[in-house]
């Protein structure tokens, strides 16, 4: 839209000249140069597109399956965009916030409703909170929940950007005082898409009003089965990829109040990956491998990519113990050594990846994909194209 009205904008100023110029002749007037405005045309995209996913997942008795399927599949979808272009050729970045609803351990006057974790980067903690999820029993209210993460999230205003809520369940999307009509309304003024997951049988899903309720934005209607075991094939890579990302964990420096949490949150989160399956332990590996995974809030290999990146800035309490006793200069050549061997494993295990990925292709079924991942997938890779998405 923006290319649209430059266009219309220089076409005007051509044609007001034009006007100019054969008014001059008509009157006998001497010519002169016509004279050039240097026009500033932005670009079409912006130099940082941002992706924003709300997933808002029903926690209610029966949905220990899909909290699961979650958990295992989150590194599928950040992978997705680690392969992503925008129109400009420019990477776009990832955010994903979390919303748990039907929960009878969540406040009533809320509508059963809570915000797990606002648009965040960090993987980590998207990981951490995912896995913080337990279900219970309680009342499921999708248009008050899809409101609630309109109102309290900041989706931004950019027309370019992609902007995508996944609300799975498995009670009647009708349910709750708030009207979904009106809440999927309003996503489509905020330019947010709506896709609906109803986990059961699809024919029951369109009866319930899931399908209606992503098909008013423009969104996907899918139907899984939230109880099925998502099977994971094992490759000659994964033993090698793991071994690397152990070594990759060695190249972070910690540093601020956040350093020592976050270096423990990411191990913890790595253990938890594993206790899922080594499959997905290798996901979350090539994740980290990235550039959707950053850390530069408590990381000093990522922190000294910024061009603002000043060390002298950094008291020497902050830095690791190991570190506190050198000199400015010594502390900058270890970082640069660091971020060499970061560089060198994360490029190792992204080509060990292409392999793993190959070998899977030629054993995978197409039924033995994780139903949510495939859904979610699907979804994201058609929304995307129509904002000028691409995959390399």
């Amino acid at each position: 839209m923006k290319n649209v009205k430059q266009i219309l904008v220089l076409g005007a100023i051509a044609l007001g000249m034009g006007q100019s110029y054969s008014n001059d002749i008509n009157n006998g007037n001497t010519l002169k140069d016509p004279v050039f405005t240097e026009v500033a045309i932005e670009n079409s995209k912006p130099a940082n597109n941002m992706v924003r996913i709300a997933l808002l997942l029903d926690t209610s008795n029966s949905m220990d399956g899909l909290i699961n399927q979650a958990k295992a599949q989150l590194w599928d979808i950040v992978n997705k965009f680690t392969h992503a272009k925008c129109g400009n050729d420019g990477r776009p970045q990832l955010q994903i916030a979390l919303y748990q609803y039907g929960n009878d351990d969540l406040s009533s006057r809320e509508g059963y409703i809570q915000q797990v974790l606002g648009f965040s980067s960090d993987l980590d903690e998207i990981s951490e909170k995912l896995f913080s999820l337990s279900t219970n029993g309680g009342e499921e209210y999708c248009g008050q929940v899809i409101q609630t993460s309109l109102s309290q999230l900041d989706w931004g205003k950019n027309p370019d950007q992609l902007k995508m809520i996944f609300i799975a369940g498995n009670e009647p999307f009708t349910q709750g005082k708030l009207n979904y009509r009106d809440a999927v309304t309003n996503a489509k003024e905020k330019d947010v898409i709506v896709n609906t997951i109803f986990c059961g049988a699809y024919e029951q899903g369109i009866n319930t009003d899931w399908k209606n309720g992503a098909q008013l934005t423009g969104g996907e209607y899918m139907a899984i089965d939230h109880n099925r075991e998502v099977v994971h094939i094992s490759t000659p890579y994964d033993d090698v990829i793991i071994k690397l990302n152990s070594k990759l964990n060695k190249t972070y420096i910690s540093y601020g109040a956040l350093g020592a949490a976050k270096i423990q949150q990411q191990s913890v989160q790595d253990d938890n990956a594993m206790e899922m399956e080594e499959a997905v332990a290798v996901k979350r590996a090539v994740s980290k491998s990235s550039r959707l995974y950053t850390n530069s809030s408590w990381d000093l290999v990522d922190a000294s990519k910024s061009e603002d990146f000043d060390l002298a800035k950094i008291k020497k309490e902050q830095l690791p113990t190991e570190l506190q006793s050198k000199s400015k200069a010594e502390i900058a050549s270890y970082i640069a050594g660091k971020k060499r061997e970061r560089s060198a494993i994360q490029k190792e295990i992204q080509e060990l990846n292409i392999k793993r990925e190959a070998y899977i292709a030629s054993q995978q079924k197409d039924n033995e994909k994780g139903e949510l991942e495939n859904a979610m997938l699907t979804a994201i890779q058609k929304q995307a194209a129509k904002k000028n998405y691409r995959w390399e």
